[in-house]
């Protein structure tokens, strides 16, 4: 049939081109190995294994995380312990969380935002005016909405808390790994590698004055 005769316009576009691959197939192979590979990955990881982190969002003991090669597929999660009387950083992320409170008391500061194209180019968030304050305790679930810039707070001078916040990854999987850090937690030091013999020394009260 010629290009003249086609009954659609782009008959002589599509019929051009040099390029091959084999995508689907590439697919269908990595289906098939799929079960070899989750073989080698790990169910099961001892807590000595668990690594620390001082990051910009606070003290962190991870527990799954896609870099630790486990068979969660799903869900990245880690330990965080806010030091007596201190804070975590304050971020803004499109996935949304879930954290249990293993111990302390303390409360999150949680502000919704909106989605603003200015020019139609390029979104942006926009924050609520409003702050909205989420008392907690031990035993304790709390849950972030998605899109929600999020901080937690230790109300307790005396004690540490400690929260295991739980992130869906399936939004970093689909291409909206939309996370911004506003504030930093007050003890980050990027040069600190953090182990467990030199995180007691953020467990210390604070000396009266």
């Amino acid at each position: 049939m010629t290009e003249r005769g086609a009954p659609w316009g782009e008959y002589g576009a599509w019929l051009q081109g040099a390029q091959t691959g084999t995508y689907y197939a590439d697919l269908l192979d990595d289906a098939a190995a799929k079960p070899e590979r989750d073989a080698q990955r790990r169910k099961i990881v001892k807590a000595s294994e668990l690594p620390w982190e001082n990051s910009p969002h606070g003290l962190l003991k991870h527990i799954v995380n896609e870099s630790m090669n486990t068979r969660a597929e799903t869900v990245d999660a880690y330990m965080q312990i806010i030091p007596p009387g201190s804070r975590s950083g304050k971020h803004r992320q499109l996935a949304e969380q879930a954290f249990y409170v293993l111990e302390g008391c303390g409360y999150d500061v949680h502000v919704d935002c909106d989605l603003d194209i200015p020019g139609g180019e390029k979104y942006t968030w926009v924050p609520h005016d409003e702050e909205k304050r989420f008392e907690w305790e031990a035993g304790d679930l709390v849950y972030v909405p998605p899109n929600t810039i999020s901080q937690h707070f230790n109300a307790d001078p005396r004690r540490a808390a400690r929260i295991v916040v739980i992130t869906n990854r399936i939004y970093k999987q689909s291409g909206l790994n939309d996370l911004v850090q506003l504030e930093n937690a007050p003890e980050y030091d990027p040069h600190e590698r953090l182990t467990a013999e030199r995180l007691r020394r953020y467990l210390e009260v604070p000396a009266a004055t």
